[in-house]
């Protein structure tokens, strides 16, 4: 893949192109005027003169410079990125990354670690606890989501025997809903709970309600229609989580955070990493809208996921970052992959690009100005003030020195170091 990125062109190459396709007609015609003065006008022998000045202006201008400027830099650029732990797909996104605005975080498996565990059992209606466990663990046994594995773990690790679950169904982040012993056991959130039926009483959705102040997702379970107990799951923030927001703000974006969570938990969590806009109770479908919206709005997106879900979002985006340590979709999905999984390589990433562009612009303008600085003494302007005329072997040297110039520039980038170190 950096392979196939290095290889690859980004936007700006096409400004490169469009200037080759005018400058290399206009030096031509240039080469030949020159030939046809100095043949005209020139001193004797003509054609002697007018051959070495036709050939000197062609030589010297060679845009070889020209071509090399970005894709040396896009090549030591993805080459760096690699070294840092940084997958750059294409050049394209290289480049990209720059023009960012926005920066949008989701929360599980990049914020948090992903590995969420029980923190609370609060049986109610004089439930056991243990059977409480049961239930639940029963009916979340069959589902994907994060959260149903660490109730299904805590389970386990009490050594609780989890009992078979028929007609199991599952609600795209609301809930789910199984048989278990013959009863019906329904877990998910107060408004999936309504849908079917039970309305949870004020007293318990204060139980709630405070887990979710404390950065807890609370889940409710009821059982043949009565409410019977409320779990809270806690998934650890990443420690370099809120080193890497305040890095990404330092750079002048907006960050955002995209969670399914219900709007109290969502708040709590953002604010303990220092995000302050916060996109609470997305449905996992929904992911990719809220990408479009901002853009819609003018933003230039840059996606950060790691779940099967957010692969939608990740290619809606400007630039789809994926975690390493996620899905294979979305690794797929995402143009950037960090391979270790560190939310701290997100505005290093962004800071590489911006260090690869300005590299890429230092190159043309050098190239450009050494050029247009070249022709005019090849061509002999020099000759009626001082009688100079450039030799063509020094022509072919000075050629060679832009390209040399050029590569030298690139390379700089190897040292590249971010602002934060």
């Amino acid at each position: 893949l950096v392979k196939e990125a290095q290889g690859s062109k980004a936007p700006i190459q096409r400004l490169a192109d469009q200037i080759a396709a005018y400058f290399v007609p206009v030096v031509i015609v240039i080469a030949i005027l020159t030939f046809v003065i100095w043949y005209d006008f020139g001193p004797a022998p003509q054609l002697t003169y007018a051959l070495i000045a036709f050939v000197t202006v062609l030589i010297i201008a060679c845009p070889c410079a020209l071509g090399l400027a970005t894709p040396t830099s896009i090549m030591v650029g993805t080459g760096k990125g690699a070294e840092l732990g940084i997958l750059i797909k294409n050049a394209e996104a290289l480049e990209t990354l720059h023009k960012i605005t926005a920066v949008i975080l989701d929360k599980t498996g990049t914020i948090t670690l992903g590995k969420p565990r029980v923190t609370d059992v609060v049986p109610l209606n004089r439930t056991p606890e243990e059977e409480l466990l049961r239930w639940t663990a029963a009916v979340e046994k069959k589902s994907e989501h994060p959260l149903a594995e660490a109730v299904v773990q805590e389970a386990k690790e009490r050594k609780l025997e989890i009992p078979p679950v028929e007609a199991f169904e599952s609600f795209s982040g609301k809930g789910v809903r199984g048989t278990v012993e013959g009863q019906t056991v329904l877990v998910g959130t107060p408004a999936f709970l309504r849908e079917n039926g039970l309305e949870p009483a004020a007293k318990h959705l204060e139980i709630g309600e405070k887990m979710a102040t404390e950065a807890k997702s609370p889940i409710w379970v009821a059982v043949d229609g009565h409410l019977r107990g409320v779990l809270a799951i806690a998934d650890p923030i990443k420690e370099n989580s809120a080193r890497a927001v305040q890095q990404l703000k330092k750079l002048g974006l907006k960050v955002y955070m995209l969670t399914g969570d219900n709007p109290q938990t969502a708040t709590a969590i953002a604010r303990q990493v220092g995000i302050d806009r916060v996109v609470a109770e997305v449905l996992p479908d929904e992911k990719a809208a809220q990408v479009k919206k901002l853009q819609e709005a003018g933003e230039r997106v840059a996606m950060v996921g790691d779940g099967i879900n957010d692969a939608p979002a990740l290619a809606q985006a400007e630039v789809g970052i994926a975690m390493g340590t996620g899905t294979d979709i979305a690794m797929e999905a995402g143009e950037v992959v960090l391979i270790q999984g560190n939310l701290a390589s997100v505005p290093l990433a962004i800071e590489l690009s911006h260090a690869t562009v300005r590299n890429i612009k230092q190159n043309l303008f050098g190239s450009l100005f050494y050029n247009s600085l070249g022709i005019p003494i090849a061509a002999g302007v020099l000759y009626p003030f001082f009688g100079l005329l450039l030799n063509p072997m020094i022509a072919a040297a000075a050629m060679a020195a832009s390209s040399v110039t050029v590569v030298s520039n690139a390379l700089r980038l190897r040292k590249f170091q971010p602002r934060g170190t």
